[in-house]
C-alpha cells in the first residue's frame, strides 16, 4: 500500500495545525458558525443529531495493522469504543468532542491517515474494488491509478469549492464491484485491440434525490491521459454546474441538462487545450505508483493439494462449509483465498466495529494476510491474502470474535446507513429495520436457498445506504412526523447497472419484515431452476410483487 513521503507528511501535519487554530478560533467565538462550516467540512467534521461525526479517509479502502491499532486507540480515547465502516470505504466516529478533533487528526497523522476531503464540495475519497490486486477476473490492479488520482485531487486549488461533492470510483475487473456507474466519474480499466492499457470513462452517475446511471462518454482513454481528461471533466463541471440550488448542483444534473453529446463535446474541447500540459502522466510516474502495490511474498502451493485437508474438514462441519462458500472468495494465486469478515451479525448495527475488534483484526492481518485489510463498500472487512491451508484456523478465531457470520452476499448482509439514530438529515431509523429483517430471516438454510440478494436501507433520500441499487431497497420517509418505509425492487450496482422501481405506498416499521417475506414468496414461487432474484424480477416484472404485497385479505 502507499507509504507517505516527506511531502505527504508535511502537508498533513500543516493541515492539522491549521485546523487546530481554526477550531480554537471557533470555540473562542472569533469564527461564526457559517465561517467555520466549510473549514470543518473539508476536515471531515459534521454536526449530527446528537454529536459531531468525524469521517476518516481510507483511500481505496486499504488499512495496515498499525493504522487499525491507532483507530482502536482513538475509539477508546476519544469516542465510545467503536467506529463505523461506511459505503465509501471510510471509517466514521460518531461521538467525538469538537475540541478534541484536532488531537484525533494529529494522532491519525502519526500513522499516515487523515480526514481531509471526506466531506465538503470537493473531490472525495477515491474508492475501488475490495479485491483489487488479487481478483482472478482483474485486467489490471486499479489501486496505483486510485493513488495517482488521490495525489492529484488532494488540495487541488481549482477544485476545492466545487458546486457540490464529487466522487470517483475505479475498477480493474471484469465484474464491477466498485459501483462505477453510480459515481460522478466511474473508470474501468480496459485494453484496446493493440493491447494498450486505458479506461472506459463514465460520467454523471449518482444516487440521492435524483438517481442516475452514469453515461459512457469515452470508450478508451489512454492511461497517460488519465489526469488531463479528469481535469477537463471537473473543470467543465466547475464552470457550468449550478450553485444556486444544492439539490441540482451535482454533475449528473449538468449532464442531463446539456445532454450527453453536448457535455462530451465540451469536455473533449477542453481536453484538446490541456492534453499536453504538465498534468500528462508519464510512464515513469505510473511505474512509480505501481511500486507501492507490488505482490507480497506469496508462497508457492499446489492449489489442489492445499484444498484436500480443508475439504475433509468441510465435509464434517456444516458451519465451516457455509462460511467457506459465502465468506471466502477466489484468488489469482493458487493456494490462497480472499476472506470477508462479516460485520453483520444480528443485533449489531451493520458496519460497526469495536476498539477490541479493531485490535483483533490487526493481529489477524499480521498473522494471516501480510498485515493489511480492506474496508468494503458493503460495510465489511476483507483479508485479501489468506493461505487455503490456514482457512480453518482463521475461521475458528473469527467465530470467537464474532466475524464469522456466514452471510456475505445474502439477504442478511445488509447495507445500512446510520439513519435517524445518528444522522440529522434522516427521516427515519435504519438500524432497527436492518435488525428486524435479520431476526425475521434467521434460518440460514432459507437464506441460502434465496441465493445472492443485495438488501440496502437508507434513512433518507440522500441514499447513503444505496437503497436505489439494492435488489431490494428500503427508503425511510416521513409522513406527518411518523416513520414509514418505501420499498424498491430491481436495483443493481454491478455490470448491468440499474435503479430500483418503487413498489408502491410505504409501510410502517413493524410491517417491513413481513412485506419482505411476501416479496420473497413471489420470487420463490416464480423462479425457474437456479434463477436469481434479479433474473426472476426482470422476467416477471414488478406487477406480481405488487399484487402480492398489496392484496386485500378478507
Amino acid at each position: 500500500m502507499y507509504v507517505y513521503d516527506e511531502h505527504d507528511s508535511k502537508i498533513i501535519n500543516e493541515r492539522v495545525a491549521q485546523f487546530r487554530f481554526q477550531t480554537q478560533r471557533f470555540l473562542d467565538g472569533k469564527l461564526k458558525p457559517e465561517e467555520f462550516l466549510p473549514l470543518r467540512l473539508q476536515n471531515g467534521l459534521y454536526v449530527q443529531r446528537l454529536a459531531p461525526m468525524l469521517r476518516i479517509a481510507v483511500p481505496y479502502g486499504m488499512l495496515n495493522a498499525a493504522q487499525l491499532r491507532k483507530l482502536a486507540h482513538i475509539c477508546r480515547q476519544y469516542d465510545k469504543g467503536y467506529c463505523h465502516a461506511t459505503t465509501r470505504q471510510n471509517i466514521q466516529l460518531n461521538w467525538p468532542q469538537l475540541e478534541e478533533v484536532p488531537d484525533i487528526l494529529a494522532e491519525l497523522a502519526q500513522v499516515e491517515m487523515h480526514a481531509v476531503q471526506t466531506s465538503g464540495n470537493c473531490i472525495r475519497n477515491v474508492t475501488s474494488d475490495q479485491f483489487a490486486g488479487v481478483a482472478p477476473d482483474e485486467i489490471e490492479d486499479p489501486r496505483p491509478y486510485c493513488e495517482i488520482i488521490r495525489q492529484w485531487s488532494t488540495f487541488h486549488p481549482e477544485f476545492a469549492f466545487l458546486p457540490r461533492k464529487f466522487k470517483i470510483a475505479v475498477t480493474g475487473a471484469a465484474e464491477d464491484r466498485a459501483a462505477i456507474a453510480f459515481h460522478d466519474i466511474g473508470l474501468r480499466l480496459v485494453k484496446n485491440s493493440e493491447g494498450d492499457m486505458g479506461f472506459q470513462v463514465y460520467v454523471g452517475g449518482g444516487l440521492g434525490r435524483t438517481p442516475v446511471v452514469g453515461s459512457l462518454i469515452r470508450e478508451f482513454l489512454p492511461e497517460n491521459d488519465l489526469l488531463t481528461y479528469l481535469e477537463s471533466i471537473v473543470r467543465i463541471y466547475n464552470l457550468h454546474g449550478r450553485r444556486d440550488n444544492k439539490y441540482k448542483a451535482r454533475i449528473k444534473i449538468l449532464v442531463k441538462a446539456l445532454g450527453v453529446e453536448v457535455f462530451t463535446k465540451m469536455v473533449e474541447d477542453e481536453w484538446a487545450h490541456i492534453r499536453d500540459s504538465q498534468t500528462l502522466l508519464t510512464d515513469k510516474e505510473i511505474k512509480r505508483a505501481k511500486t507501492f502495490f507490488t505482490e507480497p511474498d506469496y508462497q508457492t502451493f499446489d492449489g489442489a493439494a492445499a484444498w484436500v485437508s480443508i475439504n475433509s474438514i468441510r465435509s464434517e462441519d456444516t458451519s465451516f462449509a457455509h462460511w467457506l462458500d459465502h465468506n471466502t472468495h477466489p484468488h489469482k494465486i493458487p493456494g490462497y483465498r480472499a476472506v470477508t469478515l462479516s460485520l453483520k451479525p444480528t443485533g449489531v448495527a451493520p458496519g460497526d466495529i469495536t476498539d477490541s475488534q479493531l485490535e483483533a483484526i490487526a493481529d489477524l492481518a499480521e498473522r494471516f494476510s501480510f498485515g493489511e485489510v480492506r474496508v468494503t463498500h458493503y460495510q465489511n472487512i476483507v483479508l485479501a491474502d489468506v493461505e487455503v491451508q490456514k482457512l480453518h484456523a482463521l475461521w475458528s478465531e473469527l467465530t470467537t470474535l464474532g466475524f464469522a457470520t456466514a452471510n456475505i452476499g445474502t439477504l442478511t448482509d445488509i447495507i445500512c446507513c446510520p439513519g435517524g439514530d445518528y444522522c440529522s438529515l434522516a427521516n427515519a431509523k435504519s438500524i432497527p429495520i436492518a435488525e428486524a429483517i435479520q431476526r425475521e430471516f434467521d434460518d440460514l438454510d432459507y437464506v441460502y436457498d434465496l441465493g445472492d440478494i443485495d438488501l440496502n436501507i437508507s434513512g433518507c433520500m440522500n441514499a447513503c445506504g444505496h437503497h436505489h441499487i439494492g435488489h431490494i431497497g428500503i427508503l425511510g420517509v416521513d409522513k406527518k412526523g411518523e416513520e414509514f418505509y418505501q420499498i424498491q425492487l430491481g436495483g443493481n450496482s454491478k455490470n448491468q447497472a440499474a435503479l430500483g422501481e418503487v413498489l408502491g405506498p410505504s409501510f410502517g416499521a413493524a410491517e417491513v419484515p413481513a412485506i419482505i417475506r411476501k416479496i420473497l414468496e413471489v420470487y420463490l414461487s416464480a423462479r425457474t431452476s437456479e434463477e436469481s432474484f434479479l433474473d426472476t424480477y426482470h422476467r416477471i416484472g414488478l406487477s406480481p410483487f405488487k399484487e402480492k404485497v398489496y392484496a386485500k385479505t378478507h
